[in-house]
C-alpha cells in the first residue's frame, strides 16, 4: 500500500504528510509551479525520518540526469512521468533499482504498460499536477500483472470511492491536498490520509 504526496516544496509540508501517514513523498524536479532544487530537496530529505519513500518526478529527462539527481538529493527512488522509451526506463531501473512510470490513463502507454519493468504504474489524467480527474473506467483493461498507482484529480473526499473502484495498490495526490500550488492544506492532507488509509483497511478485509 503506497499513500503519497506529491508536489512537496518545503519542509515543513514533508514532516507534516508524514506525520499524517503518508508512505511516500514526491519531489517534482520537471518544470512545474511545483518543481524543487537538488538542494533544497537534499536538506528536507535529511530531516524526515526513515522508512519514508521519497522520489524524484522527472518528465522526458535523460536517464543519467535522472540518476544524477535521485543520487544528489538522497532520494530513493525516480518517477518518469514523460514519454520515456521502454529502454530509458531499464536503464534508470538498472542504476537506481526503484522506479515508478506514469502514464496517461486510457492511453496506448497505460495498456501496455506493463512492457516496463518497474515497481509501479501510475495512471494519470492528461494534464498531470492540474488536479483534472478522469474516467476511472479506464484503468479496468489494465494489464493486470502490474501494481497500480491511481492519480489525477484525487481529493479527500473521493480518494475512497477511487481505492474502493480501482482496488490499487497505491494513490497518489498533489493539488487535491493543497491552500495554493506548492502548499500543503494540513486539513486536506489530515482528511486524505484517513480516508485512504480506512479504504484500503475496507477493500483488504473484502477481498
Amino acid at each position: 500500500m503506497l499513500i503519497k504526496i506529491c508536489g512537496i516544496t518545503n519542509e515543513e509540508d514533508a514532516l507534516l504528510s508524514v506525520a499524517m501517514g503518508a508512505t511516500a513523498l514526491g519531489f517534482v524536479f520537471a518544470p512545474s509551479k511545483r518543481q524543487v532544487s537538488v538542494g533544497k530537496v537534499s536538506d528536507i530529505v535529511k530531516r524526515l525520518p526513515p522508512g519514508v519513500l521519497t522520489i524524484g518526478v522527472f518528465r522526458d529527462s535523460d536517464p543519467k540526469t535522472v540518476v544524477r539527481t535521485v543520487r544528489e538529493a538522497g532520494l530513493r527512488g525516480a518517477q518518469l512521468h514523460g514519454r520515456e522509451s521502454v529502454a530509458q526506463v531499464d536503464e534508470v531501473v538498472a542504476e537506481l533499482g526503484w522506479v515508478m512510470k506514469g502514464v496517461v490513463a486510457g492511453s496506448p502507454d497505460a495498456q501496455r504498460c506493463n512492457r516496463y519493468r518497474t515497481d509501479l504504474v501510475l495512471f494519470d489524467s492528461p494534464e498531470p499536477g492540474s488536479g483534472v480527474p478522469y474516467d476511472w473506467a479506464l484503468l479496468a483493461d489494465v494489464p493486470k500483472d502490474i501494481r497500480c498507482v491511481v492519480s489525477g484529480g484525487l481529493t479527500p473526499d473521493n480518494v475512497a470511492l477511487a481505492i474502493e473502484t480501482v482496488r490499487p495498490f497505491g494513490v497518489d495526490v498533489s493539488s487535491g491536498v493543497e491552500r495554493e500550488p506548492g502548499k500543503k492544506d494540513a486539513s486536506k492532507v489530515r482528511r486524505f490520509v484517513q480516508a485512504a488509509l480506512s479504504a484500503f483497511d475496507e477493500t483488504s478485509s473484502v477481498s
